[in-house]
């Protein structure tokens, strides 16, 4: 995503957003858990590349994978009470 920057995907886990990126052949979900905590979920499963299913990674980890990150695509979570 040309012109997504660390600091604007930084501000969409800070508001609720969740983040789906390719990184090393695998699809991951990133969602912040608390205050410099984030959920990475393993999406996809490669069997000559096996990755664990969660990770729970601090602000710091996500800025050092940021560039490797491919087809960056963002949701906003929800929540219907009705």
């Amino acid at each position: 995503m040309e012109g997504y920057t660390f600091e604007k995907m930084w501000f969409d886990l800070k508001n609720g957003y969740q983040i789906y990126y390719t990184y090393v052949g695998n699809r991951y979900l990133l969602f912040k858990t608390a205050e410099n905590c984030y959920t990475q979920k393993l999406l996809t499963e490669s069997k000559k590349n096996p990755q664990p299913k969660s990770l729970m990674l601090t602000l710091k980890r996500v800025k050092e994978i940021f560039p490797y990150m491919e087809d960056i695509e963002f949701k906003v979570v929800t929540t219907d009470f009705d």
